[in-house]
């Protein structure tokens, strides 16, 4: 194969020379360069400046156009990185050789010396971190906390925080994200190991909840985290999957008992109900009934000063006046006969006023049906 024909003539198999040369017709190879030389660098330089200049159009002329062709190119990449955007629920934070500026750009279209100076952003806008919710078998063992009265619960619970300080959210601390889920995380193991665990469950997880925002952003302020907690909101409190069906019968159990206590005080509430009503009808009574006693004695008492005072002016004829009202009152509904005193003469003695009193007519019978 001409690979391995070594005789005159051809010499390798692009036709260089024999005598151990090689294949493009040079020496033999040393370990630095042809016959053991070390490389020239200039020739190197010089043959790299050659190829740079075949590369470039018009033979490698240094041609103007080329330069401002490659100017215009550094402009415009320099104008894209000087000139950035802040985004609406964004600021921006200018660093000059690595120091930050005390201004903070707003949102909208900004101008920075790059790359004497850099842009920091931070989002300003509200944000929510979820904490808690898995549990041993998951792997997440963030919402497994001891109570006070020795029980574990499953809390699942979200802050919810926003950036107060851009520049100490950026530069006072390295992971102000990660800081804060652990702070989250350690006040509710805090606040969660005071109170029972049935504060946790229902009692009371308002209550907790404001704690535990409170000692959120204590630990913050302390740290000069730039952070600002709106809210903490428990979404989930429950027992281990291990032991959930034990924690579910004791709250049935309690929720009965909430039902029937609920169930006494309605029917409590109802029967008082009732009896203040009753009591009230009676009191409203008995006021009634004094009111009508006090104003007939008072009435009474009123005609009898009348009476006397006509009796002291006229006092024959207020005792006739008197013993005349009597009477009528005595014989109002009795029969009266009337017997003239003497034995006149052609006068019927006996008069029966009773009898002489016209009758009513009898009501007339019914007609039955039938042939007269």
């Amino acid at each position: 194969m001409p690979w391995n024909d070594k005789s005159g003539g051809g010499g390798g198999p692009w036709g260089g020379g024999g005598n151990n040369q090689g294949p493009w017709g040079q020496g033999p190879k040393g370990p630095s360069g042809p016959q053991g030389s070390p490389p020239d660098l200039e020739d190197i330089i010089r043959r790299g400046q050659d190829r740079l200049r075949r590369a470039l159009p018009g033979g490698g002329g240094a041609s103007p156009a080329i330069f401002a062709l490659i100017a215009a190119a550094l402009v415009v990449l320099w104008a894209f990185k000087a000139v950035y955007t802040v985004q609406p629920d964004e600021v921006a934070v200018e660093l000059r050789f690595g120091k930050p500026k005390t201004e903070l750009s707003q949102p909208g279209l900004h101008f920075h010396w790059w790359p004497l100076e850099t842009v920091e952003t931070a989002k300003i806008s509200e944000q929510l971190v979820d904490i808690g919710g898995g549990g041993a078998t998951s792997g997440n063992t963030s919402g497994l906390m001891l109570t006070g009265d020795q029980n574990i619960v499953n809390v699942q619970f979200s802050v919810a925080y926003q950036v107060s300080d851009p520049r100490a959210y950026l530069f006072d601390v390295s992971d102000p994200d990660g800081m804060l889920r652990q702070v989250a995380e350690s006040a509710m193991r805090e606040a969660v190991g005071r109170r029972p665990a049935q504060d946790i469950f229902r009692d009371d997880r308002q209550g907790i909840a404001a704690s535990v925002r409170e000692i959120i952003q204590t630990t913050l302020d302390g740290y000069k985290a730039g952070l600002n907690v709106n809210a903490v909101s428990i979404e989930d409190a429950a027992p281990p999957r291990e032991v959930a069906d034990a924690f579910d019968e004791v709250q049935r159990a309690e929720q009965d008992e909430d039902k029937f206590v609920e169930q006494a005080n309605q029917y409590s509430n109802q029967k008082l109900g009732q009896a203040r009503g009753e009591a009230a009808q009676i009191r409203e009574d008995a006021a009634a009934y004094k009111n009508r006693v006090v104003q007939e004695a008072e009435g009474e008492a009123q005609r009898f000063i009348s009476v006397y005072d006509e009796y002291a002016k006229a006092p024959d004829v207020t005792r006739k006046r008197l013993y005349l009202e009597t009477m009528e009152k005595v014989l109002k509904d009795s029969s009266k006969v009337i017997v003239e005193q003497g034995n006149g003469q052609g006068v019927v003695p006996y008069l029966p006023l009773p009898a002489l009193q016209p009758k009513a007519p009898a009501p007339a019978a019914p007609v039955t049906g039938g042939n007269q």
